[in-house]
């Protein structure tokens, strides 16, 4: 018997599940019900998929309903079940960016890449087979491209700066965006009376400072009602979550030059302290070991990310002082 899936319902036939990946509240997929219609935006791993269709169950929908799997990126926190999930849904299309198409189709370079960040023993117990998508079954969008769910339009955009594969979806029946993670990430276990916490996810490998900043921006000019992060879920303090996460974009990129290419742990060390200053401003628990639970794994894949934009300064060193430049 399947575990009950954790369901958070919002207005307008947006809920969130939790894919219950690597721990609760930390990974979620969101459903879409419009005119009885269905969409998944992210779906988690291989090992998510039967929550999916648990919560898809639980509302009385079925498996007919869904017209489309919506994969932000192909990042296997928020792709690797697709090709299961899209085997499940007989009327759905998986629609990518034209860039992670060809991934989903052939996944085995995010599968090699994904046990380099990894190793091999933890990629399998994170995610499972990951299962080829048929081509017939996949749409791609292009920047502006729209589609109907049950007469709601969604829009797609191009989102950079977290991955060159990554688009953002916007709802233009609730004026909410689908971000990935191109808004960062912010977790319940963070909120306090000073209300939602924010920060950068630069993990590897196409991380760009300059993009991911431009990218905040062209969202926010959009004036959205709400953002849904797939880490985790919705926020609505807007003004002020973007303001946070431009300012740490800067900072981790300031960072990273300081450090320079090659002293990842050096990094690392400088972006924990960075981040718990920050907890510590937002009033959050100190306890050390309950920070590295939540926040810990991303401090590591930050500073991974960040060495491999590095690497790409090192070649170019004048560039350095552009890129403080432009990130101001």
């Amino acid at each position: 018997m399947h575990k009950e899936p954790r369901v958070t319902d919002y207005p307008d036939g947006i809920s969130a599940i939790d894919t219950e990946y690597v721990r609760p509240m930390l990974d979620a997929s969101h459903l879409i019900v419009r005119d009885g219609r269905a969409a998944f935006v992210d779906t988690g791993t291989s090992h998510s998929v039967p929550l999916l269709l648990a919560a898809l169950d639980k509302k009385g929908l079925p498996t007919e309903a869904v017209d489309y799997v919506l994969v932000t990126h192909v990042h296997l926190d928020h792709a690797g079940g697709a090709g299961q999930l899209i085997a499940a849904l007989p009327r759905a299309t998986a629609v990518l960016h034209p860039r992670g198409a060809p991934h989903m189709v052939d996944p085995t370079r995010l599968i090699e890449g994904s046990i380099q960040v990894y190793g091999e023993a933890a990629f399998h117990e994170l995610y499972g087979q990951i299962r080829p998508i048929p081509e017939d079954r996949i749409r791609t969008v292009e920047d502006g491209d729209t589609l109907s769910l049950g007469g709601t339009k969604l829009e797609f955009l191009h989102t950079e700066g977290h991955a060159r594969h990554h688009y953002c979806i916007v709802d233009h029946k609730t004026d909410g965006i689908f971000s990935g993670d191109s808004f960062g990430l912010s977790y319940r276990d963070l909120d306090t009376d000073r209300g939602e916490f924010i920060f950068p996810t630069t993990t590897p490998v196409q991380f760009d400072p300059e993009a991911a900043v431009a990218t905040v921006d062209r969202l926010m000019s959009l004036t959205p009602s709400a953002i849904y992060l797939t880490h985790y879920s919705r926020v609505l303090d807007l003004g002020r979550l973007a303001q946070d996460l431009k300012r740490d974009v800067r900072a981790y990129a300031d960072m990273a030059l300081a450090v320079g290419p090659g002293d990842e742990e050096a990094l690392e060390a400088r972006l924990r302290e960075y981040l718990y200053g920050r907890l510590d401003a937002h009033g959050c628990d100190p306890d050390p070991a309950w920070r590295e639970e939540i926040v810990g794994a991303d401090i590591r894949l930050n500073a991974q990310g960040l060495g491999v934009w590095l690497s790409r300064q090192a070649s170019a060193r004048p560039a350095d002082n552009r890129t403080r430049r432009n990130l101001r």
